[in-house]
């Protein structure tokens, strides 16, 4: 069975930072891109960033350029999100996905990813 399970969420004050881990089991991405996606209550779930299998390509959504980095290790099956800067709109539950399939682009899509983990909330206050 394949998982991917979200770790790093919490409550971080304004200007704050966080790191978001996602591990994966049941099978090995390490041919296909990854990305992380987040969620407001009563939204749609929004793109936030992508990396190919080897991290040499990443797509960032306009909003967290220069402040959100996503990064992989292979070793390890995993795929992190740095975040820095936070702000209250960056309240979210985050979502790490995976490809089912190998290529050697950084999709941006929700359909592009076939593999969801549960997600785990981040929120921002002062």
């Amino acid at each position: 069975q394949v998982q991917l399970v979200e770790s790093g969420g919490g409550l971080v004050q304004i200007g704050g930072s966080l790191r978001l881990s996602c591990s994966a089991s049941g099978r090995t991405f390490n041919s296909s891109p990854m990305a992380w996606f987040r969620q407001v209550s009563g939204k749609e779930r929004e793109f936030i960033a992508s990396i190919n299998w080897n991290g040499g390509r990443t797509n960032y959504a306009d909003f967290v350029k220069e402040r959100f980095t996503i990064s992989r290790d292979n070793a390890k099956n995993a795929v992190f999100l740095q975040m820095i800067s936070l702000k209250p709109e960056d309240t979210a539950v985050y979502y790490c996905a995976a490809s089912s399939r190998p290529e050697a682009s950084a999709p941006v899509g929700i359909s592009d990813y076939w593999y969801w983990g549960q997600g785990t909330q981040v929120t921002v206050s002062s």
